[in-house]
């Protein structure tokens, strides 16, 4: 069964008196204003824009005065930005990006200027800041690959590197810098300007352990109070997991220092109140989120906030610091927006998603131990009559930097009502366990990751989850790609598989995908060029006479990030050697399947597909 309604990605104004966020409950997701206090109090209305296609971001200005909107026409993976104002009543809304034949990702607001990344078909990233009334463009970067992340008063945050080598370089005016030490292997991705321009504390290294210095090559030009820059980072670098970072530029180089860290746990997210009072932090622990408050002032970081859901993301915090919005699911909660007032710890009503999980609604998290003694840490999803079990599933998410958490599936719970059990598990190369770990599975290494797939069949069949002649795979994207080569290179140990918008040939991936994933792509699976002999080993199309499972693959006919080639190609290939292949292609989807009716039939079809199977 297909959640007839989830909330999420909502965006305060920054008064608190109202919020935007993203409906799903039937067709494309679109945007919704609510509003929270004054006479228009529980009302809302639908944010109309021309175009056909999901919302997929919403961000107020920081003057409260209007909505921009990322929207992907036709369910495709580029963007569009839209704006629209804040009043309910002027139902004007305009297109401002200049992404005729690329793509535009909505970053933030610089006042009243949109922060747009623009990038064109060449791979070349456009930082750019839009004024929405005019349309007028200001360019502040320009190169390849290049992101912007934030831009404040004259300042900006700019992106750079591939997956898994990101840094970030403060600019301001013709003076670039970057942020923090060369660390190759770190994650530097993620980071908010404090609009102080003013230096709090310097402290050098040798008066005190609490802060890391050093000294730009060259003079950078801070050399007044109005050329110091502050910025909090969420960054890796230097150790194994994801802290908050406080980094100040001056003319005697860059100071900075670590404000929040916790051993053994990421930091998923974080936002700032403009006021420069409150940090909301959300801690990745294992897949658990948490979420804790910061008052900036003297750096005070208090007990976490208990959640109405297992995971949350997507954080948004009022200019004052009074109200927190951001995303919660679990098993049995679809995505749904929940407000809290930090310093209350109150949460606010909002709606409430009844309980709908066909199965256990606390996944029991289970580690698996590989060949090679690394420790995999998995979510193991049982039927409620687990006397009568009809087969397992091993899922493999995407990324492969991605991370299986304890969040809503729409696709298991028909599975686990069907007798199937599913294991999720966090093979090498996933996120939220270190860097060290989500480097596990670069280029050559990913046989090891191929391997761990096996490993966690064996898991099933020592721990009698499920007889040896009844075990699935199934994935997205990355996943698919992995469901792929498992199936052809452990062919024996599985009954059936399901691809969903996976890469069938790594090198044929190369040359279809968009420019700006291919170049990003290189640390992680191989050059195109370089590593060709690798690419070729680890393609599953050119394993495709090993594969004997029965094969279901599926994907959007707009999907630019992996092409419909590769599942094109996969399936006429099938068919060649006289395999059993079917093939479900959505025309209205791209590499999402974003569509609630589509969603509902790949549902089925997956379920169908594995129960045939396991018959």
């Amino acid at each position: 069964m297909v959640e007839d309604r989830a909330t999420y990605g909502a965006s305060l104004s920054p008064d608190a008196t109202a919020f935007a966020h993203i409906v799903d409950d039937g067709g494309y997701p679109r945007a919704v204003q609510r509003f929270l206090r004054g006479w228009r109090a529980s009302s809302s209305r639908d944010v109309e824009l021309p175009v056909d296609g999901p919302v997929t971001r919403i961000i107020h200005s920081a003057d409260g005065h209007w909505l921009a909107c990322q929207v992907a026409p036709g369910g495709g993976n580029r963007s569009q930005i839209w704006v629209v104002t804040t009043d309910p009543d002027d139902r004007a809304a305009r297109r401002i990006d200049p992404a005729e034949n690329g793509t535009a990702e909505l970053i933030g607001w610089d006042g009243t200027l949109v922060a747009v990344t623009v990038t064109g078909e060449d791979g070349v990233g456009h930082s750019c800041l839009i004024d929405p009334a005019t349309r007028d463009t200001t360019v502040l970067d320009r190169r390849s690959g290049g992101h912007l992340v934030d831009a404040w008063a004259g300042s900006a945050l700019i992106r750079i590197g591939p997956r898994g080598y990101r840094e970030l370089n403060l600019l301001r005016g013709s003076t670039e810098i970057g942020l923090l030490p060369w660390d190759p292997g770190s994650t530097t991705d993620a980071g908010v300007i404090l609009d102080d321009h003013a230096v709090r504390r310097i402290k050098h290294a040798d008066g005190g352990n609490t802060w890391r210095f050093y000294r730009p090559s060259r003079s950078y030009g801070f050399g007044s109070a109005e050329g110091y820059v502050r910025a909090m980072v969420r960054s890796d670098n230097g150790c194994e997991y994801a802290r908050l970072l406080e980094v100040t530029v001056s003319q005697d180089g860059v100071s900075y220092h670590v404000v929040a860290e916790r051993p053994d746990c990421d930091l998923d997210e974080f936002a700032v109140s403009d006021d420069l009072s409150t940090v909301a932090l959300l801690w990745n622990r294992h897949g658990y989120s948490e979420l804790q408050i910061l008052e900036l002032i003297d750096e005070t970081l208090e007990d976490p906030i208990p959640l109405p859901g297992l995971v949350a993301s997507e954080l948004s915090i009022s200019a004052g610091g009074s109200m927190i919005a951001l995303t919660v699911q679990a098993p049995g909660q679809p995505r749904t927006v929940e407000l809290v007032d930090p310093r209350s710890r109150t949460w606010e009503p909002i709606e409430r998603a009844p309980n709908r999980f066909a199965g256990s609604s606390h996944p029991s998290l289970v580690t698996i131990e590989a060949r090679d003694g690394t420790v995999l840490h998995s979510w193991l999803y049982e039927p409620i009559d687990r006397t009568d079990r009809a087969g397992a599933l091993v899922y493999l998410h995407g990324g492969p930097e991605g991370q299986e958490r304890p969040g809503y599936s729409e696709l298991f719970p028909p599975l686990l009502a069907a007798g199937i059990t599913v294991l999720a598990p966090n093979v090498r190369g996933s996120g939220g366990f270190g860097k060290t770990f989500v480097h596990a599975d670069d280029k050559e290494r990913r046989f090891a990751a191929i391997d761990d797939v096996a490993d966690c069949v064996q898991f099933l069949i020592d721990n009698s989850y499920a007889d040896a002649h009844r075990i699935g795979c199934a994935g997205w994207s990355y996943g698919g790609y992995l469901t792929l080569a498992a199936l052809t290179f452990h062919p024996n140990l599985f009954a059936a598989g399901v691809s969903i918008c996976g890469m069938s040939d790594l090198e044929n991936f190369y040359h279809h995908t968009e420019p700006w994933i291919a170049a990003a792509a290189y640390p992680k699976y191989g050059h195109p060029i370089h590593d060709r002999a690798l690419l070729e080993q680890l393609s599953p199309l050119r394993r495709i006479s090993s594969l004997s499972a029965p094969l279901l693959v599926v994907h959007g006919a707009h999907d630019t990030n992996v092409p419909v080639n590769e599942s094109e190609q996969l399936v006429a290939a099938v068919r060649d050697l006289g395999g059993i292949v079917d093939y479900i292609m959505f025309p209205d989807e791209g590499h999402h399947i974003v569509k609630p009716s589509n969603r509902a039939k790949l549902s089925a079809a997956v379920t169908d597909w594995l129960s045939a199977a396991f018959e």
